[in-house]
């Protein structure tokens, strides 16, 4: 019987191992790093071979359990997840299909589930397996053994009904790693005849930086898209502490912008590592 992985709601960094498309021969051609802190996700996926962004994803878990006790950041025991895709360099703006998560004798998570193909006219909805493993944090400024996780959600507020322009962006960070994704959006607010609020989402090309804490100083590993100068950067200082306890849905400024803390965590010695792999 297979070992379903029901991790507990907390950080965690991920990279991705392999891929496979149904019965296909699994490949990896991605630089894969994933920050995800409480129930909040950053995902860039950067192309080896071209150096430019295969898929940058950031959204929500959105869990359904009858035991709140049981919920997870992937899976629930009694219930379901989805993932939604507030930003996505697909352009795929609806919730992803729900995804279980299996546990491989090296440690290793295994998720399997359905999704649109992209590399294939028609982006048909097709079979994938996904193999993801769990990183030990690194450290960042803060020290050995000492660091913080959180999610940073741009605030646009709440819009009204017809067409607004907007900028969405996230921030992440755990330890010494730092993911920030930006799209430029266009979103239609409509309203059913039963007074059922709908959203229609377009977006641009999302432009990405990931920073690595390195030698005592934040080191860019990653700027890509037509507006990575402009994103916040660890590296330049965010404008903003993040170093006093903050809270779920506090409001805080960077760069000028708005933001919503959507996730935030102390994080113990126990998850870090002296060295970069």
């Amino acid at each position: 019987m297979a070992n379903l992985s029901v991790p507990t709601l907390e950080s965690s960094l991920m990279t991705r191992i392999s891929m496979r498309w149904a019965s296909e021969t699994p490949f990896e051609t991605t630089d894969t790093l994933v920050i995800t802190v409480g129930e909040w996700y950053v995902d860039l996926r950067v192309d080896k071979h071209t150096g430019k962004i295969d898929w940058a994803l950031a959204g929500e878990c959105i869990q359904e359990s009858k035991d709140p006790r049981m919920i997870s950041v992937f899976l629930t025991v009694d219930g379901r997840v989805v993932f939604t895709h507030e930003i996505d360099s697909h352009h795929s703006f609806n919730v992803s299909n729900p995804c279980p998560f299996i546990t491989l004798p090296n440690g290793d998570d295994l998720e399997t589930g359905t999704m649109a193909r992209p590399d294939v006219p028609g982006a048909p909805m097709t079979d994938y397996e996904e193999v993801w493993r769990y990183l030990l944090f690194c450290e960042g400024p803060e020290g050995p053994g000492r660091g913080l996780s959180w999610i940073l959600e741009s605030d646009e507020g709440v819009l009204k009904e017809g067409q607004h322009k907007v900028t969405k962006m996230f921030l992440a960070r755990i330890g010494g790693s730092y993911l920030v994704l930006c799209q430029k959006q266009i979103h239609v607010v409509r309203q059913t005849p039963l007074r059922e609020r709908t959203v229609q989402i377009t977006g641009e090309e999302v432009s990405a930086r990931r920073e690595e804490w390195t030698d005592d100083h934040w080191e860019i590993k990653y700027a890509l898209g037509p507006s990575n100068d402009s994103l916040p950067s660890m590296a330049n200082g965010p404008g903003v502490d993040m170093r006093g306890r903050r809270k779920s849905g506090e409001k805080v400024t960077v760069g000028g912008c708005d933001f919503i803390v959507r996730a935030f965590a102390f994080e113990d010695s126990s998850k870090f590592r002296h060295s970069r792999l």
